[in-house]
């Protein structure tokens, strides 16, 4: 009888079997430090808000990251970034008033309303200085807008520039903004500079179709710097070349602190005790003052986080950070 069927063993090839044997490289897994601070960023033209962030994040090797608000690539200017426990009071800049200096070219519509856009229509201009400063007054103060199509708003959970970039136009609703100052810089027969202050939601982009469909001949924005959110002016803030070119250990000297944010509330210093049950987010009943609202408290060991006096006299917690700073900026035990 035949013997069992025995299965051919074909030997490794050496490179085959050296292969085998070599260790399977070891991705290094990028350990981030714990940073806390605001960095008030000139971001350049031609970058995201996002790529941006994601850069300065790197330099600073931080943790966690955000920022209050973004700028569109074709803008420059200010830019407050947010690191570790900064980033709860992003919210505090997103409300802020926001000042601009814009350049608006007549004459040429686009369907994004800005230089980054497809032209979509042309026009003769005939505008003198008199006239255009008849029709920027018509913008001052309280005005309606409808936001773009171009935006990041979201309608049924879905960006509206997603809807635009499909060819689709939505029905938008008209919003009320205010613009505080507008004025004009300098005019050149078809192309003008304007400084515009405004409050949060206003759409710069908008801003200019509506000034040039009011001149009867079109227009977009061609040109746009943010200079100041709150009381953040962009002549304090830092480019990513000057942060890229300063000594790694000497990077976080150029953030502003976390307490830099709520600067425009009024302060109050605890005990550490009394520190110790808020940051447990107790309430505390100790001698408030006049007016009730956000107050900024501070312990033995600096910044605690912002607290509200409410109307009973009582200091709540109403956004804590996980550890204090002292008024400089630097991290306590």
């Amino acid at each position: 009888m035949p013997g069992p069927a025995v299965g051919k063993v074909t030997a490794a090839k050496p490179e085959t079997a050296a292969k085998s044997r070599r260790p399977k490289a070891v991705q290094r897994r990028i350990v981030r430090r714990i940073v806390d601070g605001v960095l008030l960023l000139d971001k350049p033209q031609g970058l995201s808000s996002n790529h941006a962030l994601q850069a300065a994040r790197r330099l600073l090797n931080a943790a966690k990251a955000g920022h209050t608000g973004t700028l569109d690539p074709m803008a420059s200017g200010l830019l407050p970034l947010t690191f570790g426990e900064a980033t709860k009071f992003s919210q505090m800049l997103l409300d802020a008033d926001k000042t601009y200096e814009a350049v608006v070219q007549l004459g040429v519509e686009t369907d994004s309303g800005d230089a980054d856009g497809k032209v979509v229509a042309t026009h003769a201009v005939s505008v003198d200085e008199a006239q255009l400063a008849g029709v920027l007054a018509r913008f001052r103060g309280d005005i309606e807008q409808v936001p773009p199509m171009y935006s990041a708003l979201k309608r049924d959970g879905k960006a509206l520039y997603e809807y635009a970039r499909e060819g689709i136009e939505v029905e938008r609703a008209a919003r009320r903004v205010t613009i505080h100052a507008l004025d004009l810089l300098g005019f050149a027969g078809e192309r003008f500079s304007i400084r515009v202050s405004c409050s949060k939601g206003t759409y710069i982009r908008t801003l200019a179709m509506d000034i040039g469909a009011a001149l009867g001949c079109g227009a977009h924005l061609c040109g746009l710097r943010r200079t100041r959110i709150g009381p953040f002016d962009v002549s304090g803030a830092v480019t990513l070349e000057r942060l890229e070119a300063a000594p790694a250990e000497g990077r976080d000297a150029l953030l502003a602190p976390v307490d830099a944010l709520v600067r425009e509330f009024g302060d109050v210093l605890l005990e550490a005790g009394q520190a110790g049950f808020l940051l447990q987010g107790r309430t505390l009943r100790i001698a408030p003052p006049d007016v009730p609202g956000p107050v900024r408290a501070y312990g033995p060991q600096g910044f605690l986080g912002l607290a509200l006096w409410q109307a009973d006299g009582t200091l709540a917690p109403r956004r804590m950070i996980a550890t204090g700073t002292d008024p400089a900026g630097n991290a306590s035990a």
